[in-house]
């Protein structure tokens, strides 16, 4: 009986089916009547810090790409690199498409949430800041230097005496850049010699001949080996060295300074044979290695490594030595990480084997370059390991020279900036640009600062590298910066004020309001500050010495008061000191610095005087100064809140409110004093 019931209702849903397919919304209407599909609702209202990662991200953002068009682009990419906002990318416009991307970690919020918002601005920063961050480099290269030398066998990878840089940059930028804007900022990367190279040099006849061995081809694992061969090929973990009978990786460590060798350097090796991911390699950390001489290396056709020639290295299962090759293709950047995708390969990838910050300037991700270098392991069964020699734009590889200069000679990284101006390229040189030997100085492992180093030794560098400075000098100082995963240029603005060079990028931390209405998030005007008391608070110095500026140029020039002190960081008028980061309200202070002013006055008309003059005259000024582009909004009051403390023989905190009443003016509200 159960059994056919079952049958029964199956052949009634049948027939309930047959009867309405004429209606697929059938069950719709006349079954779910009052069913209603229930909206995802995620309402929270957030605190909420911009991090390195979201000023990057913020812009990439196609958003707000097309918001800041050409004209801006530049200053929107170092947004991404300095981490804060400027006069041109304001937080108001900006931060909405940051909220909406898919990244930010709020993006499922729904109508009705708010995110405070705490991040940084630049104000009053000078607009070559951002074009420095945000500046291409041109890296001066081996068919560049043949040119300057007029020559493609005695030349060197180096700008010398004879051929000074400055006699060849401005032409190389405007092949490079025909479509420069007035104003536009390149940094140029180059080699520099002190003393001039001696081309066809004549042995003396003592001078004993040098001979590489016949060794390496034969080379297996295990083996002691005795090597004598010229440096071919350098990475940052090792190099490559070559004899008469073939080429093997000497691996030194990630620690390994890549500038101690040089390609043509004769060297003696002593040790024994390893392998690694099927390629055979000298173990340096317990070779013994000598470099003996300086020579010159012609290396031969290298092997074409072609999509399906990477596929078929794949398989190798025996342990080689490092094979001369060459590949073109598309580049990879992940992280640390740069491949290179070959046409035609289904499985390999190119790989670029600790790479120099040198090469890594020059693949850039998405690239199509031409790499020659040597082939010397198989990773995670699919990366074809290369030690680049050699890297250049795919269209130009066949026009490049494939072998190391004539004549080695020493030399040293610059960067140097150039400028755009008046239809010419000129060094500009109040830039600084930090090279690989300013960062070993400053003792960085990397050609990068990190985290609260560049407070720490950009000043010290100016203090070392421009000991002639008078005061009022500026400089730009522009260097590599590195957090989240990722380098990015940045560049500080330092002043120096007759003793020391300071940072003095005008940077604030604001906290604004965004919220989320019709399914998009808008900018809430309202305005937290916070003035920390205390010495040298960048951002309480910054506001109340703009109040001692105010009320110098305002009460005592105009009247010969002397409310402002001889230090002229702290005024008696309504009390704000730069110097200590607060309000003195101290009514003995104030006529000991001008009694007059305060003349016939109790402790307390004083006090209630200060108090008047700094909330209705003196502050606002200041906010308006501060907050040029502070405006009216149709419908919504405006509020800026600033914390702020008071001394009167204590510390004390106090919050003042004000309303934006116009264009930069403000209207007092209420302080909780």
């Amino acid at each position: 009986m159960q059994l056919m019931k079952s049958n029964i209702f199956i052949l009634g849903a049948a027939a309930c089916l047959a009867m309405t397919s004429c209606s697929e919304n059938y069950w719709n209407d006349h079954e779910l009547d009052d069913f209603k599909v229930p909206e995802l609702t995620d309402v929270q209202t957030v605190d909420y810090t911009l991090t390195a990662a979201d000023y990057s991200t913020l812009a990439s953002n196609a958003t707000n790409k097309k918001l800041a068009g050409d004209a801006l682009a530049a200053q929107l990419k170092a947004v991404g690199s300095q981490a804060y906002f400027t006069d041109q990318i304001p937080a108001r416009d900006y931060v909405p498409a940051l909220l909406a991307d898919p990244s930010f970690p709020y993006f499922t919020l729904t109508d009705g949430s708010s995110i405070r918002l705490t991040y940084r601005t630049a104000t009053g920063l000078p607009a070559d800041v951002a074009l420095a961050a945000a500046s291409q480099t041109y890296v001066v290269t081996e068919e560049n230097y043949q040119a300057a030398w007029e020559s493609d066998n005695d030349y060197v990878n180096a700008f010398a005496p004879s051929k000074p840089a400055s006699r060849f940059i401005p032409a190389l930028l405007a092949a490079a850049y025909p479509d420069a804007a007035e104003g536009d900022l390149v940094v140029a990367n180059y080699q520099e010699a002190d003393t001039d190279p001696v081309f066809n040099a004549v042995p003396g006849p003592d001078e004993p001949s040098w001979q590489p061995s016949e060794v390496i081809g034969s080379l297996a694992t295990g083996d002691q080996a005795d090597i004598t061969a010229y440096v071919t090929g350098i990475c940052g973990a090792g190099f490559i060295v070559t004899d008469a009978t073939g080429s093997i990786f000497v691996y030194m460590g990630s620690s390994f300074d890549s500038s101690s060798y040089a390609i043509g350097d004769q060297v003696t090796i002593s040790g024994t044979i390893g392998a690694y991911n099927r390629g055979l390699q000298v173990t340096g950390s317990s070779a013994d290695i000598e470099i003996t001489g300086k020579g010159t290396y012609e290396y031969p056709a290298p092997v074409a490594y072609t999509g399906a020639a990477l596929d078929a290295a794949l398989a190798r299962t025996d342990n080689e030595g490092a094979i001369y090759g060459t590949m073109t293709g598309t580049v990879k950047v992940s992280g640390n990480n740069i491949n290179i995708l070959v046409e035609g390969a289904e499985t390999a990838q190119g790989g670029i084997y600790y790479a120099t910050d040198e090469q890594k300037a020059l693949l850039t991700d998405g690239s199509k370059v031409t790499v020659n270098g040597y082939f010397i392991a198989i990773a995670g069964s699919r990366y074809c390991n290369f030690v680049a020699t050699e890297i250049s734009p795919a269209a130009a590889a066949a026009a490049l020279s494939s072998r190391a200069a004539a004549v080695q000679i020493a030399s040293s990284e610059v960067n140097a900036m150039y400028r755009y101006s008046g239809g010419r390229w000129t060094a500009a040189t109040e830039f600084a640009v930090l090279a690989h030997d300013d960062y070993q100085t400053m003792g960085q492992r990397y050609d990068n600062l990190s985290n609260d180093t560049p407070a720490l030794l950009i000043p010290k560098f100016c203090d070392i590298n421009f000991p002639y400075a008078l005061e009022g000098d500026v400089k730009y100082v522009v260097y590599n910066y590195y957090a989240s995963s990722a380098t990015t240029r940045r560049c500080d603005y330092l002043t120096f004020d007759g003793s020391a060079w300071a940072i003095d990028n005008g940077i604030v931390t604001e906290t604004s309001q965004f919220v989320m209405t019709g399914g998009k998030w808008i900018y809430d005007p309202n305005v937290t500050i916070t003035l920390p008391a205390g010495r040298g608070v960048e951002i309480s110095t910054l506001y109340y010495q703009t109040c001692v500026d105010w009320v110098s140029a305002n009460i005592d020039k105009p009247t010969g008061a002397t409310y402002v002190t001889s230090y002229g960081n702290n005024e008696y008028y309504c009390g704000t000191s730069a110097y200590q980061g607060n309000v003195d309200l101290r009514p003995a202070s104030a006529r000991a610095q001008y009694a007059a002013g305060y003349e016939g006055m109790t402790d307390e008309e004083v006090v209630a005087t200060m108090k008047k003059r700094f909330a209705e005259e003196v502050f606002p000024a200041a906010l308006g100064i501060l907050h040029p582009d502070a405006a009216p909004i149709d419908g919504v009051d405006v509020i800026y809140t600033i914390n702020f403390s008071v001394y009167t023989g204590t510390t004390s905190a106090y919050t003042i409110k004000y309303r934006v009443a116009g264009p930069a003016k403000f209207e007092f509200i209420e302080c909780d004093w």
